[in-house]
């Protein structure tokens, strides 16, 4: 028995249907201050990770949990982050993201970045926050290259392995090395080259302090031009892989995906800039416990939807209609309100 591929229930609005429109308006949107606080929380190798809590915080202790982690370079200052971490606040959970390392406000300890396949520091950190609220639920959502390591881990640790009431993926790039493929054709390779520009940045900065285990230089390191090159000599490298095709295929959450024990809802754009169309017709049926829903618009982590005459994040919706089903409990009435300026 496979699991639920259904159209999702976005719906563009005309003129804003184009696939790159979908992608970069969430960034030009009014958007918000959201008070946080930071965490830092020591790795059993010795390195750390930044938690970002929305505050303020809410005084009851079996508060449920929204556990974030973002996409590739993000933080808690993406949009997305800031959207929905608020509609989590808001409804009453205890609302928090983890920085991957070094994406928080200092740069990591070792010698090592993060991948998309890197699921120990979010399975240290789930346990973590099980122990100091040992009565909350817990959900945890990823986005892009978070929610790719969060189906991994779901689908490593199995049923009984994640205290998680749940886990939602939102435009998870299920093959490392079809999308590599994608951002590398096309408009697509504006979003390929910011990226870089940011991953390059920040290992030419580690550079100049830290040794790091690589063969290339720091001009070769400037030159790479594709994701391909900057997995197979930097990423690959840095964390343990033989190679680019080697890291994709070992970190990709797609071949897991039949495996999935653990409740599930996956959110998908058919026209994400950063993925085939015909990604999930290159992998295995999902399991019963997993939902896939596809829009046939939306972009990579889009979804601008219109309400009411004004422009809105539909995604911010679905997942406030799904925290609600996991959690049904009315928090959201004696929640306290955060800080978030429009």
């Amino acid at each position: 028995m496979a699991g639920t591929i259904v159209s999702a229930d976005f719906r563009a609005p005309p003129g804003l249907r184009n696939a790159h429109v979908q992608t970069l308006l969430p960034r030009l949107l009014p958007g918000g201050f959201l008070a946080k606080d930071t965490e830092v929380v020591n790795l059993p190798d010795g390195d750390f990770v930044e938690l970002a809590w929305a505050r303020p915080a809410p005084p009851r202790a079996d508060a449920p949990i929204f556990l974030l982690f973002h996409g590739l370079e993000g933080s808690f200052d993406s949009p997305y982050a800031r959207e929905l971490l608020h509609a989590a606040a808001r409804m009453g959970w205890r609302a928090v993201l983890m920085h991957f390392r070094g994406c928080g406000q200092t740069p990591n300890r070792l010698p090592r970045a993060y991948h998309s396949g890197d699921t120990a520091d979010a399975y240290w950190v789930i346990g973590q926050l099980a122990q100091r609220y040992p009565e909350a639920l817990m959900v945890a959502a990823g986005v892009s290259l978070g929610a790719n390591m969060l189906l991994k881990l779901v689908a490593e640790q199995g049923g009984d392995g994640l205290p998680l009431e749940g886990a939602i993926a939102i435009n998870a790039p299920l093959d490392l090395a079809a999308s590599a493929d994608t951002l590398n054709h096309g408009f697509s390779r504006l979003y390929q080259r910011y990226l870089l520009r940011q991953l390059k940045r920040k290992v030419l900065t580690r550079l100049r302090t830290t040794p790091l285990p690589l063969t290339i230089s720091a001009q070769q390191i400037r030159q790479l031009n594709s994701f391909w090159a900057y997995d197979n000599d930097v990423t690959a490298p840095l964390h343990g892989f033989r190679s680019a095709s080697d890291y994709y295929r070992r970190a990709s959450a797609g071949p897991l995906l039949g495996e999935i024990e653990l409740p599930t809802l996956i959110l998908h754009a058919n026209d994400d800039p950063f993925m085939p169309p015909d990604l999930f017709a290159r992998l295995p049926a999902p399991s019963p416990s997993v939902r896939v829903e596809i829009a046939r618009h939306g972009g990579h982590v889009g979804y601008v939807e219109r309400r009411g005459g004004r422009l809105g994040s539909w995604l911010t919706r679905r997942i406030e209609a799904q925290l609600q089903q996991w959690a049904p409990r009315k928090l959201s009435q004696t929640a306290p309100s955060p800080l978030l300026d429009h």
